[in-house]
């Protein structure tokens, strides 16, 4: 019989719990996962990690129908979905089993069942209604993560309506497509299914497009995904949904006014809830708000012993924001001396959509409500030498400073690879950099990397290249 006594359970196996569980292990702990579905959670299975694989090959559709530009010839360029997806699933596979490996390196135990509280540092595993287990810890740390939201009326049923699961596995391309929802996740599958020829329309309640960006990154996003031949509405609310055979017709309020739009998919793509339920919460002293966790700045629950990380506790919603949470809370407990809360502030963003969008820090609208006076640089890849040399002139660097002290308070970018360059500005922040060290930073050439230089210029009137 597998043993059941352990110094930590981790409640999820996804980025927040493995991570947590590996670096308890470090820590000398004897450590457990209890996962109920797969390892590497949403993010790695049905997540960050393939949707990125998808948008890799419609990226590369897209580029091929551009490749004249290049000196370069092409005939007969088409896609096949199939192929794709599965692609997409199998690296998805490869790295989920990558993780159990890394657990099993760690000699972390793992158990496959549903884990839930039971009492006086207990933890009970169940299996398709069946006991597995009964494990005991002092310290069990909830990893449960969280799942689409839905509306009513507006309720996916895997066929017509889609969350992110259904359009990741499509077993048909949709020649038109209905997006409800223009965050990141909304935003990279609409970008995706546009990249491959589809008609997309996407609806969003707030007043622009990517809503949680800088204003002029938003507005810039929107002019670009227009220019692609995406249709958005800003303003817009979905009341309804009327389905036939193999379209579903929606109807669209915007400014008192309704009109029908009609497509053969929808995706609802409208936030998370987390996943709260079934996991022994009841009779315990844990805060719930909003269907999330309530911690404080070392991720401890109102229950003595228990802790909770990840998409189950506050925003932001990212994966590596959960591996983070995951190590502050062992290391915590384990009692070292350098441990810090975590600062929201200085977690990056990225969106992987075409453009690609990054961001990380405040907004300069955020920084002048908190009271900044701020100085503000910008910076266009139209004036960087190896955006024009790759093809992708269309992007924008954005920094905002504290005028005062030269805090780098946020960076807000668009344009091709801006996933990879933003964390340059997260190391900056790190290190509580100010301008005049970004400043007298040597960025090499000709790289896109030069852009975010010359935003920080930019902003202390020092511009060279515009």
């Amino acid at each position: 019989m597998a043993d059941t006594s352990f110094d930590l359970i981790v409640v999820g196996g996804g980025p927040g719990g493995y991570v947590c569980a590996i670096r308890a292990a470090q820590l000398g702990m004897k450590t457990a996962v209890v996962e109920r579905e797969h390892l590497g959670g949403i993010c790695l299975n049905w997540g960050c990690i393939p949707t990125k694989v998808l948008l890799r090959s419609s990226e590369l559709f897209h580029l091929l129908h551009r490749i004249e530009e290049f000196g370069i010839s092409v005939e007969g360029i088409k896609f096949d979905l199939a192929k794709m997806v599965a692609r997409s699933r199998k690296i998805a596979d490869m790295h989920s089993k990558g993780v159990a490996g890394l657990l099993k390196k760690n000699k972390v135990t793992v158990f496959d069942g549903h884990g839930a509280l039971a009492g006086g540092g207990k933890l009970r595993v169940t299996k398709d209604g069946k006991d597995v287990a009964t494990l005991s810890a002092k310290h069990i740390v909830l990893a449960t993560g969280a799942r689409a939201r839905t509306l009513p009326g507006l309720e996916p049923d895997g066929k017509l309506v889609w969350t992110y699961k259904e359009a990741m596995v499509p077993p048909a391309f949709p020649k038109s497509l209905l997006v409800i929802g223009s965050g990141a996740i909304g935003i990279e599958f609409a970008s995706f299914y546009r990249s491959l020829g589809a008609e997309v329309t996407v609806v969003e309640v707030l007043d622009r497009v990517l809503p949680v960006e800088d204003d002029e990154i938003s507005a810039f996003a929107r002019k670009s995904f227009e220019k692609q031949g995406m249709k958005i509405i800003t303003s817009g609310a979905v009341k309804s949904l009327k389905k036939t055979a193999n379209a579903v017709t929606a109807t669209v309020e915007q400014g008192g006014k309704s009109q029908e739009i009609t497509a053969e998919r929808v995706i609802l793509a409208v936030g998370i809830v987390g996943n709260v339920e079934k996991i022994g919460l009841e009779g315990t002293k844990i805060k719930v708000e909003k269907t999330h966790v309530v911690v404080d700045e070392y991720l401890r629950t109102g229950e003595p012993g228990v802790y909770a990380i990840g998409d189950l506790v506050g925003p932001p919603w990212l994966a590596h924001k959960a591996s983070h949470e995951g190590i502050i809370c062992v290391e915590k407990i384990a009692g070292l001396n350098d441990v810090h809360p975590l600062d929201v502030t200085k977690i990056p963003g990225c969106t992987y959509c075409e453009p690609q969008v990054a961001s990380i820090g405040l907004t300069e609208k955020a920084a002048k409500e908190k009271g900044y006076q701020v100085k503000v640089g910008k910076f266009p890849y139209l004036g960087n030498a190896k955006a024009t040399a790759v093809g992708d002139r269309e992007g924008l660097i954005k920094t905002v400073f504290d005028a005062k002290t030269g805090e780098l308070l946020g960076a807000h970018m668009i344009g091709a690879e801006v996933t990879e360059l933003i964390q340059g500005f997260s190391i900056a922040k790190a290190l509580e950099t100010t301008e005049g060290e970004l400043i007298h930073a040597v960025f090499p050439h000709p790289t896109l990397s030069e852009a975010m230089h010359e935003s920080v210029l930019a902003a202390y009137g020092r511009v060279i290249h515009i």
